[in-house]
């Protein structure tokens, strides 16, 4: 009995020490998102469906509500990975920086806002707009210049044809359009829904439709951190493109069931429907790599909108060989 006893400890010790090295060969990546929003859906898939655990990776998320705040975290070393815009990479390389900000994998491939009105306006023409207070986001931010992008494909200038308000920081801008006087907005989704739901606005447009394919949202990190951690970049490529398959067979009941935790002051239903608009219009995109095409997109949009500092090579900017190797392609 006595040897029996030895033995089943013997047994335990090893159970304990087997699940130490497993949590001791789990490397820690601290990921900053620029904001929270349904936009993001595979990355929350990723975490929820345990894509990135199945590749060793514990993900320690954090929001940094704007584009700016979120490069400050990655450059300063407070996050590993950041998903934010692509054309914050360009800014960072415009400022001559010793540690480029590389896009590695792209997680959206459209503008992810949908113009909202306070009236109802069922035969909406963007001519409406034409004069009238359009509530902006921030200068040099991707949502404002795509809107404006699309505003002057339809010969509207922001800038007279408008009274265009930038003063308010992202995360008012709702509460802003709500309380406030201007006519349009541009929102993203649950918020443009939970709007149309409590009748304070009504959305009529989508600049993802109108502006076309661009690398909206991708994962980037430090240029030392990659050539340091190849590996480690690796799997978490492999574990997004994974999340990415995973919402594109997946219905967006099926996906809200999965990231309802993030948005728990959101009902479920309404989760739902505003993911089942960003499939509608192909803004998910279906692998990680971020093409060439988007690319040249994304700096024709920041040109037009006079924010482009100074041309940035994709090869610079964009790592394809990660993504590449991950999807086979």
């Amino acid at each position: 009995m006595k040897r029996l006893g030895i033995t089943l400890l013997g047994f335990l010790l090893l159970i304990i020490t087997a699940a130490c090295g497993t949590n001791q060969d789990k490397t820690t990546i601290q990921l900053a998102e620029v904001t929270r929003s349904v936009f993001y859906a595979p990355q929350y898939v990723a975490i929820e469906k345990g894509f990135f655990a199945d590749e060793g990776i514990d993900i320690e998320l954090k929001t940094a509500w704007g584009g700016d705040k979120t490069m400050t975290a990655l450059l300063s070393d407070g996050a590993d990975v950041a998903l934010v815009g692509s054309e914050t990479s360009i800014y960072v390389h415009a400022q001559d920086s010793n540690d480029q900000a590389v896009n590695f994998a792209q997680l959206t491939q459209t503008d992810g806002t949908f113009l909202v009105a306070k009236e109802p306006k069922p035969d909406f023409t963007w001519d409406d707009i034409k004069g009238s207070t359009f509530l902006g986001q921030r200068v040099g931010g991707m949502p404002q210049m795509v809107g404006e992008y699309v505003l002057k494909q339809h010969d509207l200038d922001p800038q007279t044809d408008l009274n265009l308000l930038q003063n308010i920081d992202f995360g008012n801008i709702p509460g802003a359009f709500s309380s406030g006087d201007a006519e349009y907005v541009q929102l993203f989704e649950p918020t443009a829904s939970t709007f149309e739901k409590e009748n304070k606005g009504h959305i009529i447009a989508s600049f993802g439709e109108e502006s076309g394919n661009v690398p909206y949202t991708s994962f980037m990190t430090k240029e030392t951190f990659l050539d340091d951690n190849e590996q480690t970049v690796k799997q978490f490529t492999r574990a997004v493109y994974n999340a990415q398959e995973w919402v594109q067979n997946h219905s967006a009941e099926e996906i809200a069931d999965v990231i309802q935790p993030y948005f728990e002051d959101t009902e479920k239903k309404m989760i739902a429907s505003s993911i089942e608009r960003y499939k509608d219009q192909d803004s998910f995109a279906s692998n990680p790599k971020l093409d060439k095409e988007g690319w040249s997109n994304l700096k024709a949009i920041m040109d037009e909108a006079g924010e482009l500092p100074e041309d940035a090579r994709y090869e610079d900017l964009v790592n394809t060989t990660i993504a590449e190797e991950v999807i086979g392609k």
